[in-house]
């Protein structure tokens, strides 16, 4: 006959029970984080954590479209005093002849400042998203940056085509962007000339132009452009190489 077990007994065989099986769970991530931590890298980046970020980014790019706009909010609750994300490649002196470098194929020229000031201006009051974790409700204003490519015919490899890729360099070439074309032609992507209404002249903005691209995280958002490239290969991007998400789309 099989002996009864008191109730302290069977409280004690289920608890040993439960330690057994949570060891023997905990084995599963553990493993699983191993076998992660031998695999060779990929762009800086162990290659089953950089695969996870890749199909990640083709997913969200299919979803990017001219009807995927970043929410807009009233002028009344963008803050005056605005936050600074970052300061690679605004060390050196700004040039007082300011002029951007455009290449687009055999396409090779300058643009001014008051040359883009003379195309349709656009506003924007957007939450401006950092990859540190923290937001802020920002008021920007520039021309669109596919007002610029029409208006100088320039981002096109063919009568058809456009090239995959944009490519943002600081004009010390100290910081650096990739972006997709569908996102550099998104409506809501503008290079800035205005920050709360005013002229942008705070170098740690990125005076006196920058990129403001609302459906990316702020490192994308290049600061005091100095050279604009498009490629169908993709440019180097500053964060990337340091095992960054590429596309950074919201």
């Amino acid at each position: 006959m099989k002996e009864e077990l008191t109730t302290d007994q069977q409280i004690r065989r289920k608890t040993i029970k439960a330690f057994v099986g949570f060891g023997l769970a905990s084995l599963v991530p553990i493993g699983v984080w191993k076998w992660i931590n031998s695999r060779p890298e990929l762009n800086n980046t162990l290659a089953p954590l950089r695969k996870t970020l890749e199909f990640n980014e083709r997913l969200t790019g299919k979803l990017l479209a001219d009807s995927h706009l970043a929410p807009t909010f009233p002028l009344s609750q963008a803050q005056k005093k605005v936050r600074v994300n970052g300061s690679e490649g605004l060390l050196s002196p700004i040039e007082k002849d300011y002029k951007v470098k455009i290449e687009s194929g055999d396409n090779i020229f300058e643009i001014s400042l008051d040359e883009l000031k003379a195309l349709p201006k656009q506003e924007i009051v957007f939450e401006f998203k950092c990859i540190e974790g923290w937001s802020q409700v920002q008021h920007w204003a520039g021309v669109r940056f596919v007002d610029v490519m029409n208006h100088y015919k320039i981002g096109q490899k063919d009568a058809d085509n456009l090239y995959k890729y944009v490519g943002m360099e600081t004009p010390d070439d100290k910081y650096y962007v990739g972006i997709d074309m569908p996102s550099a032609v998104h409506p809501q992507t503008i290079l800035a000339y205005e920050m709360n209404g005013k002229p942008l002249i705070d170098k740690k903005h990125g005076s006196p132009l920058r990129l403001i691209i609302p459906v990316k995280y702020g490192y994308k958002s290049l600061k005091r452009i100095g050279v604009i490239k498009f490629s169908d290969t993709r440019p180097k991007d500053y964060w990337a190489l340091f095992g960054y998400d590429y596309f950074a789309g919201l």
